[in-house]
């Protein structure tokens, strides 16, 4: 993932562990959807069946930006909020299709 400057000249690319699960707290808004899309991909690449994305409760705009993404992208199976103890309506763990 590439980040833009304040000159919008684009800074060294970050690089993140993939794991089956990412806390997106950590990310600004704005970044959300890239930040989803390339988590999906590089857990796609990895075999990862099952994967949870930790998008907070607050508002929900967070929440609803994830799960337009996951409706949307061809390789999840399915996702629904995450057990309690997995962080409940705060978090979503998506079923992968794997080739």
């Amino acid at each position: 993932m590439e980040r833009k400057n304040q000159d919008n000249s684009f800074s060294d690319e970050i690089i993140l562990p993939i794991e089956d699960s990412i806390d997106l707290h950590t990310f600004h808004p704005g970044d959300i959807p890239e930040v989803v899309e390339e988590y999906l991909y590089e857990c796609i690449r990895l075999n990862y069946k099952e994967v949870r994305i930790i998008h907070g409760r607050g508002k929900g705009y967070q929440r609803a930006v994830v799960h337009k993404i996951l409706a949307q992208h061809p390789q999840v199976l399915s996702f629904q909020d995450a057990p309690y103890e997995r962080g409940g309506w705060g978090a979503a763990v998506v079923r992968l299709k794997i080739k």
